[in-house]
Order: structure tokens, then C-alpha cells, then sequence
């Protein structure tokens, strides 16, 4: 008896392992990257990834491997998965921190940050990782075409946190926190001198500074 449950045994890993080897072997690295950019150029981004994925899993040293790991960045970001796309975007750079594609990876990790900007009247978490980002890539790679692309969405980040310090400020000069509000306008002066609020921001801390005297 124990022997026939012992032959059972090995024929059923035998035939689980037969059947790992048959899924895996379905399809070559070159299909399945072949599958996954057909998908994604169709904008079918979900079915794209599982074709990526299975590549990174079965043939991780594949020559399409690096590419299946920018292209699974690419795609959740298509998909609006910012945090999954920035997590993959870093990944592909401390891995390949010599590949061409460097500088696209650092403005997409930018571009992600920026596509999250919020309203002037919440959190700038967002604006502040995107100017950072992109700041990063204009000093990295002042020539590049990626760096001209970023320099385009820095104005529009320190837009928001001007506005956002200047919102903040007014709200604490209403409630006569004027030592706080000064603090906030100052800042403007300090980081954002080429601001559209940067007159009233100067304004406004004449005013407080006025009132700090008195």
C-alpha cells in the first residue's frame, strides 16, 4: 500500500511538474513581448502588463526583459496607476542606471507626481515630488530633450505652491495669526519670485509687518 501511494505520489508531481513546463514553454520571450506591444499599442494597457509580466518571470535575462520592465512602468501609468508606475520607474533606474532611457524614466517619475497636482487649497505634496523630480533631471541631464519637457511643467509646479503658501497666508492674516502669515508671504518673496501672486504676496507682508510693529 505504501508503495502504490508513493508511486502515486512522484507520477502526480511528475505530471504538475510536466504541466509548469508546458504553460512556461507556450510562448518565447520574443512572443510574449511581441503580444505585450501589440497589446499596449492597441491601449489595452491591463492585457499588455500580463504579457510583460510573464516575461520578467520566465526569462528574466532575456534581452526583451529590460524592455518588459519600462513597458510595465509605461502601462500603469497609462492605466492612472501613478504610485505602481512610479514604484516600477525607480525600479528600472536602480537596476539600469546607465540606460539610455534614463532620462524619460525620471520625467515620467515626474510626470506621475504631477498628474496628482491638487487644488491650491489642499495638500502640495504632489507639486513639490514633481518640481523635485523634474529639477533632478534638468541638473542630471541639462540637454537632453526630456529636460526641455520638464523645464514646460516646472512654472506650473511652482505656480501651484506659490498659490498654495499665498492661500495659507490669507487665511492666517483673516484669522490674525499675523506672525504666520508674514511667514507664508515671505516665502513667496524667497522661492517664487517670478509668481503671478508675488505683488500681493509683497502686499500682504507690508501689512502684516505693520501690524507686528504696532
Amino acid at each position: 500500500m505504501k508503495k502504490i501511494l508513493t508511486i502515486c505520489m512522484i507520477s502526480l508531481l511528475f505530471c504538475s511538474g510536466c504541466a509548469w513546463f508546458q504553460t512556461k514553454s507556450e510562448k518565447t520571450a520574443e512572443e510574449l513581448i511581441s503580444d505585450g506591444m501589440t497589446a499596449f499599442e492597441k491601449g489595452k494597457y491591463r492585457k499588455s502588463l500580463e504579457s510583460f509580466e510573464k516575461l520578467k518571470d520566465w526569462y528574466p535575462f532575456s534581452k526583451f526583459a529590460i524592455l518588459a520592465e519600462l513597458k510595465t512602468a509605461d502601462a500603469h501609468f497609462h492605466l492612472g496607476e501613478y504610485q505602481e508606475a512610479i514604484f516600477a520607474y525607480e525600479g528600472f533606474e536602480n537596476l539600469h542606471p546607465r540606460n539610455e532611457a534614463v532620462p524619460y524614466v525620471i520625467y515620467q517619475v515626474g510626470l506621475c507626481h504631477f498628474e496628482q497636482i491638487d487644488s491650491i487649497d489642499r495638500d502640495q505634496t504632489a507639486a513639490q515630488k514633481a518640481l523635485d523630480t523634474f529639477n533632478r533631471l534638468v541638473r542630471q541631464f541639462p540637454g537632453d530633450d526630456y529636460a526641455r519637457k520638464a523645464r514646460e511643467h516646472i512654472g506650473k509646479c511652482k505656480k501651484n505652491l506659490a498659490e498654495h503658501e499665498f492661500y495659507v497666508g490669507i487665511f492666517y492674516y483673516k484669522s490674525k495669526h499675523y506672525k504666520a502669515a508674514l511667514s507664508r508671504f515671505q516665502a513667496i518673496l524667497s522661492d517664487y519670485p517670478d509668481a503671478p501672486v508675488l505683488q500681493d504676496a509683497q502686499r500682504y507682508a507690508g501689512l502684516c509687518e505693520k501690524v507686528i510693529e504696532d
